[in-house]
């Protein structure tokens, strides 16, 4: 009977929901007629769009049991993540992944706010509450975003004010867990707002096994999220975009040792964007201009120097990375051929405490992007061509600056066979930029030398993918096959006088099919209840270091996520969701040995079911809703990364009054 519960639970869900006096909504736009803003930097339909596009809509969010992006992430099966208590995720696509402790530009996943980088690869930096969808470019984005962005793009999209509202929620759980939050919108004679605060504490967590895991708590997290403009015109807006992450004091017992059990992290991130955004009235000419900043922010405590134990010493490591960066735009129409082209710079500032010398980043970039429709606007042939200037510069005590350029193209194809039947293509190359230590760096570290390479070729891929989507009477479906050629890794070259320096040494072949399908049972039967099961999978049919011959280490072959969701479209819902990931081969640094030995990480399998009842709504006094979660619905024994076990079996229970 235990196989059964969740769908059980689902029946239930949908006849206790029920609530007499709801008309039916009316049908919502075909999934291929949606506006993105991610393949190209600008408004466009999704039909339109040659890569393999995700969309996670605001409702999804809302439904989701996750708190942050990386989380969301792997509940939605587009990617393998590594999660480490205290705080850290990096997310992966086809393959690659996000670099969550240094700056974003060393990743090979690109996570970016609104458009622009968001100077973390840390995905449970950005916690979900203010946003309105993200957009997942599978695949390489660097024509549109530059460095990093080789296996995929995450654009985190803000919500915006449309409406006057406000809401305050709060909820405990399992582990000792509190949470609150407060938040609102406003739209009021050209001024709009949106923002949200959340704080929220945990106590250390027992694992699948039952066994508590110490030094696995939080003393307090935050997090942060306003969007601020004013409309002056139909087409004219100015607006400012904050947001920021806090954790203080969060458990980090040791990879190597679990009986630290005072280790801590600290870690923050904050952006500002300010920005302005235009188009004329017929809507054919648009503009943009943004100028953010922000700061990234790590640190780690080693216990305390009067009571150290383990490996402790009382000391702790840090780095921070400052951003500065702007955006210019302008987009035109001329027919059916449409033009986007501009301008980027960026500037980063690294500070690690484990070298002596700072190093900084400057890059500006010019790119063009266009589309030419065909065939009576059934075919779009779309092209983009970027080119990358970077000077990285290594401080005192030895100063040095390297500098290269990158030139990156991009050619797709969508062809619109019939309303709702589309067939794509595209060739896209991607490239992550040598670090500024890897090319220009000269310090000692325990004893050691460690010189730069300024001779450092960027690292490289280049991508061939097809596939088809599907979008009609209530269904939903994109299938993908992609073929990517990474090359020119770049790897520490150990010199025979015991120094060590960087080489371009290594190269892979990732191909693979993506898959997405969904069917809302109850739109097909004209009701306004959401019935929707839906299904997400990732099969990597290569994943070959051409070197060795053998399969790339850290990667899973397969992800599959689905489930059911049922729900009224008054705030009453019941979603069941079930996340799998295959084994990988990994290095046993557990072991002490080294070189490490080779083994296996385990299969993951997670089931997650999270409901909402919406138990009395009236106009004077507002909405009352009631909010269940049941995470890792089995209790099942599982990590992402070996060595760092993941919660057993917990609730989360909370009340939510809008206004």
């Amino acid at each position: 009977m235990k196989t059964y519960y969740p769908v059980l639970l689902c029946q239930l869900c949908a006849g206790f929901f029920s609530q007499p006096g709801y008309a039916a909504e009316p049908a919502p736009p075909t999934q291929l007629e949606e506006i993105v803003v991610t393949a190209g930097r600008t408004e466009e339909k999704k039909k339109e769009v040659s890569s393999h596009l995700t969309v996670i809509a605001g409702e999804e969010l809302r439904q989701s049991a996750s708190r942050n992006v990386g989380e969301l992430l792997a509940e939605k099966g587009i990617g393998h993540i590594q999660q480490y208590p205290g705080n850290l995720i990096a997310v992966g696509l086809r393959g690659f992944r996000t670099d969550s402790l240094g700056n974003d530009l060393q990743g090979h996943v690109l996570i970016l706010l609104d458009g622009r980088r968001a100077g973390t690869g840390n995905a449970a930096k950005i916690l979900t509450k203010n946003i309105e969808r993200i957009e997942v470019i599978r695949g390489p984005g660097a024509v549109q975003y530059g460095s990093s962005g080789m296996g995929g793009v995450v654009n985190i999209i803000t919500r915006r004010g449309h409406d006057n509202s406000g809401f305050v929620e709060s909820g405990i759980g399992s582990f000792g867990s509190a949470e609150g939050s407060i938040g609102g919108t406003i739209k009021e004679k050209g001024f709009d707002f949106a923002g949200v605060y959340t704080r929220a504490t945990r106590d250390d967590y027992r694992t699948g096994a039952g066994k508590k895991y110490n030094n696995t708590g939080i003393d307090y997290e935050n997090g942060a999220s306003a969007n601020i403009g004013y409309s002056f015109s139909d087409n004219n807006r100015l607006g400012l975009i904050y947001t920021g992450f806090a954790v203080e004091d969060a458990g980090s017992p040791s990879y190597l040792s679990k009986v630290d059990t005072d280790d801590t992290t600290t870690k923050s991130n904050y952006s500002v964007d300010a920005h302005y955004h235009g188009s004329s009235q017929s809507g054919k000419h648009q503009w943009l201009s943004r100028y953010f900043f922000g700061q990234d922010e790590n640190s780690w405590l080693d216990g305390t120097a009067s009571n150290p134990d383990g490996w402790d010493n009382g000391l702790g490591s840090k780095n921070k990375t400052e951003q500065r960066g702007a955006q210019a735009q302008l987009s035109t129409e001329f027919g059916n051929t449409a033009i986007t082209t501009g301008l980027d710079w960026l500037h980063y500032d690294v500070k690690n405490s484990w070298s002596p010398q700072s190093t900084s980043y400057a890059n500006p970039a010019a790119f063009l992007l266009g589309k030419a429709a065909f065939l009576e606007k059934h075919v779009v042939a779309s092209f983009g061509l970027r080119y990358d200037w970077y000077l990285v510069e290594v401080n005192e005590p030895v100063g040095r600056e390297e500098e290269q350029g990158r030139l990156t193209p991009k050619i797709g194809l969508a062809w619109m066979i019939t309303d709702g039947l589309k067939l794509r293509s595209q060739y896209a190359q991607g490239f992550t930029m040598p670090s500024a230590n890897q090319m220009a760096a000269d310090f000692h570290s325990f004893g050691s030398r460690i010189v730069g390479n300024p001779d450092l070729d960027p690292e490289k891929s280049t991508t061939y993918e097809g596939g088809m989507e599907y979008s009609r009477n209530s269904l939903n479906g994109a299938l993908t096959y992609f073929h990517s050629e990474f090359e020119d890794k770049i790897t520490i070259d150990y010199q025979v006088d015991g120094s060590s320096t960087w080489k371009n040494h290594g190269e892979a072949t990732i191909a693979g099919l993506e898959g997405e399908l969904s069917y809302d049972i109850g739109e097909a039967l004209s009701s306004s209840w959401e019935i929707k099961p839906h299904l997400n999978l990732t099969y990597l049919t290569r994943f070959e270091d051409r070197e060795t011959g053998n399969n790339l280490q850290y990667v899973s072959a397969a992800h599959l996520a689905g489930g059911l969701v049922v729900g009224n479209g008054k705030g009453s819902f019941c979603r069941l969701n079930a996340a799998y990931s295959s084994s990988q081969d990994i290095r046993d640094w557990e072991s002490g040995l080294y070189p490490a030995p080779l083994t296996e990480l385990d299969e993951t399998v997670v089931t997650s079911l999270s409901a909402a009842y919406r138990f009395l709504s009236t106009e004077r006094y507002g909405t009352f809703t009631l909010r269940g979660e049941l995470r890792n619905l089995f209790d099942e024994e599982y990590a992402y990364v070996k060595g760092y076990p993941m919660p057993g079996r917990s609730f989360f229970v909370g009340l939510r009054w809008d206004y």
